[in-house]
């Protein structure tokens, strides 16, 4: 790959969903082609609006591409898309 990806996740403390997908994000990263950070939503109140009952939500170059749950296959493809 020739550029990295920016992926976000946007999460919040004491989620169960947010914590099992930031952990496919960290194993993921170790390919390389993308770097990623997690926002937290509660630390925002415009994020907390807009997010607070969809998290996580993660964003591959500014898209949604996953809401509550994330598929590693899936996230790869969409990746290499």
């Amino acid at each position: 790959m020739l550029e990295s990806r920016q992926v976000v996740v946007y999460s919040r403390k004491g989620c169960h969903l947010c914590e099992v997908v930031k952990e496919s994000l960290t194993k993921l990263s170790r390919r390389g082609g993308f770097t990623w950070r997690d926002v937290d939503v509660d630390s925002d109140s415009e994020l907390r609006r807009q997010f607070n009952d969809e998290v996580p939500v993660v964003f591959i170059d500014g898209r949604k591409a996953f809401k509550y749950r994330m598929d590693e296959r899936e996230f790869l493809r969409r990746l290499a898309s």
